[in-house]
């Protein structure tokens, strides 16, 4: 057993104590000072931890448009950028139908695998790292932790994007794959809401003067459906029609979903969903939105992914598996600047954002110290830029 293993192991009751601090305080990601309690909270735990190890303690507390953000930067210039959120999509009172418990080997709590045990593993990797091999060993690293990311990363996109330009490496802290695979591909995202005008008139007087927009829009449903191929999905999502129940409505709008694997895929959708023309005489449309996050394709992580691979029996890990999802994370915007990036170095377990939210204990140590190896491994490769192959 490696020496970051064995301290790893030592720290499970540590990690799962500090895991129940942060599922217990409640960060429903629209309430701001909700999201500035967590902070307070985060900063508090994951602080103390790296104070431990003779690392900064306090991070910077950064805030946008009212969403706390927090940043330790351990050393001059981010080689490494461990990234990760704090905000859930839990609503306030959660912990009284589901508080956080560990009952047979398994950590249960709003939040838990997506993703309070993957900032304490990041923590704890970042700790032990200094431990086995000296506060000197994490220069180079820097852990960010955003407030938005649940809703689209509005305030934080900058913010990360601006942290991750010039890194070696972005690790994702997100929840891992179906039985602890790393997430080697997200599809990207692209979000637009098509609206369909028509001519408002009396249902029952004269319809006739009317332009049905919600006739309209159901003509337009099945031809953005029709833009899905292969493993993009084009999904209409939530819609509204009309005003009041008597009157032809003059407008019916819907959201669309979509995700795509590629970026050409994206830009395909995009322009046909920009394309679609109206079928009733006096109707229009007009379509919003675009795309939102570009895809983490396959090439910029599978760099990573096999030195995972190779790191994985050190840290106990017999079958590290990497796997493709429709999903979003930050990991997307990272890998759309072209930053080598590795997603789903999380908890293992499941139910993200369902009410069987879990995480599998056993695995917490084994995970703390893949990361911790996979960072010092980073830290200790010459810099891609060096001219080193």
């Amino acid at each position: 057993m490696t020496d970051l293993l064995t301290d790893a192991h030592a720290r499970l009751p540590a990690m799962l104590a500090d895991a129940v601090r942060l599922i217990e305080c409640e960060s429903p990601s629209h309430d701001h000072a909700a999201i500035a309690r967590s902070a307070d909270v985060v900063a508090e735990v994951l602080g103390a931890r790296l104070a431990a190890a003779g690392l900064p303690a306090d991070p910077e507390r950064i805030v946008i448009d009212g969403v706390t953000h927090l940043r330790w930067r351990l050393g001059e210039a981010t080689r490494v950028l461990l990234l990760g959120h704090h905000d859930t999509v839990w609503p306030h009172g959660t912990l009284a139908t589901h508080p956080a418990r560990i009952t047979d080997g398994i950590l249960t709590g709003p939040g838990c695998y997506d993703m309070a045990i993957g900032l304490v593993q990041a923590a704890h990797a970042v700790a032990s790292l200094a431990t086995v091999h000296g506060a000197d060993a994490l220069a180079g690293v820097t852990i960010l932790v955003t407030g938005d990311e649940e809703v689209g990363s509005t305030t934080s996109r900058a913010l990360l994007e601006d942290e991750a330009r010039g890194a070696d490496a972005v690790l994702v802290l997100e929840a891992s794959g179906p039985g602890g695979a790393l997430k080697t591909e997200r599809k990207g995202v692209s979000l637009y809401t098509v609206t369909a005008h028509g001519r408002a008139a009396h249902a029952g007087l004269d319809p006739e003067r009317g332009v049905n927009a919600g006739l309209e829009l159901a003509h337009q449903l099945p031809a953005i459906a029709a833009i899905a191929a292969g493993s993009t999905t084009v999904t209409p999502t939530r819609g509204s029609i009309g005003t009041t129940v008597n009157t032809v409505p003059a407008q019916a709008r819907v959201d669309v979903d979509v995700r795509a694997a590629t970026a050409a895929e994206q830009h395909r959708v995009d322009a046909e969903i920009h394309a679609l023309a109206p079928v009733l005489d006096g109707a229009r449309l007009t379509v919003d939105g675009g795309i939102n996050r570009p895809p983490l394709e396959l090439a910029l992580a599978e760099g990573l992914f096999s030195r995972a691979q190779a790191l994985a029996t050190a840290a106990g890990i017999d079958d590290l598996r990497q796997c493709s999802v429709g999903g979003a994370s930050d990991g997307n915007l990272t890998a759309g600047l072209g930053v080598p990036t590795l997603d789903g170095l999380g908890g293992v377990g499941g139910g993200a954002h369902a009410v069987d939210e879990h995480v599998e204990v056993a695995h917490v140590p084994h995970r703390t110290a893949l990361l911790a190896l996979l960072v010092h491994d980073v830290l200790a490769s010459p810099r891609p830029d060096a001219g080193t192959p």
